[in-house]
């Protein structure tokens, strides 16, 4: 990396931190440092890494850096480009206020529904929505409140990318707090039409855990949570059996688009919980795991060297526009979609087990997870079948989801 970009990312981050062994050096953005300075569990943080390039890739030069849009992602996992029904929701911490600017700014640079309304909280809205949960705007301002406004707009943007018929939800927590956040979930999950919930964010597993799994148990409703950017570390709530818990990989294409290969992602958070039993839908994998929950259940893209573009106009330390973004805050959003996707097709699973009980009967299905088989995260490996890191493997298609 040269000097001028070394310069320029001591100016673009208060705290620059560089990740190895990826390609290119990743800004980790301030809500996605983890909280030591607090009790576990009490705040939680972003899973978003921002790749550290010296020309910033935007919508026309994505391909020319092996970044993915829409279309490439589609193509890799062999989804559909139209499709989804129901709503879906994210829950985030915090006011985006350039939130629905942004997510038609995304859509209409790549042909998706916009949202007509000049309104984002109109309850009116058919594509996008933003609530907020305490029925009060929450605080908006400043670099760490802009970095979750950028985990905002990620979250919006591709789970509508994947799943375009579906109507989008931003529901914005008052703070980041674990209090604050699982209020937003309880919301999100009442709302009209929410088939699928996303929660891009978490902190430490603690004692207490088991006390608030009751919050992703909406009947109809399936959540989804990141697994976590700390190698081979589990957080919660990827480690509550009521949620399906998404990890993350490195997903390499050709010049034109194939995929060459799909290797674990050597930051993913993943593991066996100290606190959480064993959930019936991995009783297939008990002589893995032992008699405690295991995460992740699947896996997605995550490498901010073969990330996502994201548009985010509210400025996050002088910078705006099109960013590159990797983490597993990618995952969970996007599995939401694809579930949302196949369940047009398919019933709408009754819960999040139900959900992952569909997932755990097509272990080692071909036709439906591509089977990501080798890379490292920490101490655990890629291996055939399901493993920590990428659990059962990426989507292929719609089938068993």
């Amino acid at each position: 990396m040269n000097v001028k970009l070394l310069l320029a990312a001591s100016l673009f981050l208060a705290t620059p931190v560089w990740a190895a062994p990826e390609r290119l050096p990743v800004w980790i953005p301030d809500s996605s440092a983890r909280v030591t300075d607090v009790e576990p569990g009490t705040i939680v943080h972003t899973r978003i890494k921002i790749l550290a390039t010296t020309v910033k890739p935007n919508a026309a030069t994505a391909a020319n850096y092996d970044i993915n849009t829409p279309a490439s992602i589609r193509s890799a996992y062999d989804l559909p480009s139209s499709g989804g029904a129901g709503a879906i929701a994210i829950v985030d911490a915090y006011h985006d206020p350039t939130a629905l600017a942004d997510f038609n700014t995304f859509a209409g640079t790549y042909g998706l529904p916009q949202e007509s309304s000049k309104t984002s909280t109109s309850s009116t809205n058919k594509t996008f929505q933003v609530v907020f949960a305490t029925g009060r705007q929450p605080q908006s301002g400043g670099s760490y409140i802009a970095s979750w406004n950028l985990e905002e707009a990620l979250d919006i943007e591709w789970a509508h990318a994947i799943a375009p018929s579906a109507k989008i939800y931003l529901v914005e927590a008052a703070s980041a707090s674990t209090s604050d956040l699982l209020r937003a979930v309880q919301v999100a999950g009442g709302l009209a039409g929410v088939r699928e919930v996303s929660m891009s964010w978490g902190s430490s597993e603690t004692r207490y855990e088991e006390m608030y799994d009751s919050y992703f148990t909406r009947p109809g409703v399936t959540y989804f949570a990141s697994g976590g950017d700390a190698a081979d570390e589990l957080e919660w709530p990827s480690a509550s059996p009521n949620v399906v818990s998404v990890g993350g990989t490195t997903l390499n294409r050709s010049s034109n688009g194939a995929v060459e290969s799909e290797v674990v992602w050597d930051h993913t958070g993943c593991g066996i919980s100290l606190y959480e039993m064993r959930p019936t839908f991995q009783n297939v994998i008990a002589s893995d795991i032992g008699n405690h929950r295991a995460a992740n259940d699947v896996a997605f893209d995550a490498d901010p060297n073969t990330g996502v573009l994201v548009y985010d106009s509210t400025p996050l330390y002088g910078e705006a526009g099109w960013w590159t973004v990797g983490g597993t805050s990618v995952g969970s959003p996007s599995w939401a979609g694809v579930v949302n996707l196949a369940s047009v097709e398919n019933r709408v699973a009754a819960s999040s087990q139900a959900e992952n009980n569909r997932l755990y009967e097509n272990l080692g299905d071909g036709e439906t997870f591509r089977d990501v088989t080798s890379g490292q995260d920490g101490s655990v490996d890629g291996s055939t079948g399901w493993d920590q890191p990428t659990g059962l493997g990426t989507p292929l298609g719609l089938g068993g989801k």
